[in-house]
């Protein structure tokens, strides 16, 4: 696998195609999709039930691959790898955070975290796993919760738990797929604030989202409809969650002196 140069996108999507065969008739997910993210962009990837953007981020995330077209993830060309070469790809250049946690119930905060190192970094030992698993956590504003199980945690502590374990092996690109939508309108400001905060670190994130409010955090906005990209454009107004979260405190003060 070839190594990229530093200045090239990070993602490079050309003619990409996904049909799927449902009995005699073919569906067709992502229709000749090109799109090229550079490092360091925050990107929302937005449409309705059915527009290809999850299928989409499946084949970005080298979860899933295209029927046609050229995927070159920093610089390397996925076709040409085969499974084992695919998920050491996966592991080492992308961190993944879902919708709903997917953290295991009966382990604590920083085992999760420490979970994803075990597959991709298994002669790492113990000490140096939980080190970074450790760091990871406080990185999200966790680092006092290490012991606990999820059950024990809010729902936003959970997704930061989530986001914790998407950083530990250090990836150049994480993609979070409706990292909001099990959480209130507080914790789903709290969220996008970590995820701001991460972007601002150097971290090129990709978020398949449904709502408008919660992609106006990001730099760019990428609309697909029917399997094809139908918007593409610089977020001019971009909503600040740092600020917000001050505005919020500020008002909950106030009440609750009044």
């Amino acid at each position: 696998m070839s190594t990229s140069t530093s200045n090239a996108p990070v993602i490079q999507l050309r003619d990409l195609a996904k049909a799927y065969q449902t009995g005699e008739v073919e569906v067709k997910a992502v229709c000749g999709v090109t799109l090229e993210i550079q490092r360091g962009e925050f990107v929302a990837v937005m449409g309705a039930s059915g527009s290809g953007k999850s299928t989409l981020m499946n084949i970005v995330g080298c979860l899933d691959q295209p029927t046609s077209g050229n995927y070159l993830l920093d610089g390397v060309g996925i076709a040409a790898l085969d499974r084992k070469q695919l998920a050491i790809l996966r592991n080492k250049k992308l961190g993944f955070v879902f919708q709903s946690f997917n953290l295991l119930a009966r382990t604590t905060a920083l085992e999760n975290v420490e979970l994803p190192m075990f597959y991709s970094h298994p002669l790492i030992p113990l000490r140096t796993r939980r080190d970074r698993a450790l760091q990871a956590l406080e990185k999200v504003g966790l680092g006092d919760r290490v012991r606990h199980h999820p059950s024990q945690l809010s729902g936003g502590q959970q997704q930061r738990i989530a986001v914790a374990r998407a950083l530990v092996n250090q990836p150049e690109l994480v993609l979070a797929d409706e990292p909001t939508g099990n959480l209130d309108s507080r914790t789903s400001i709290e969220i996008m604030g970590l995820f701001q905060e991460l972007n601002e670190s150097g971290i090129t994130i990709i978020m398949v989202t449904h709502e408008l409010d919660i992609a106006a955090y990001c730099k760019r906005i990428v609309v697909m409809r029917d399997g094809l990209i139908i918007g593409d454009h610089r977020n001019e107004n971009r909503r600040q969650a740092r600020e917000e979260r001050a505005t919020l405190d500020q008002a909950e003060q106030k009440a609750r002196l009044a």
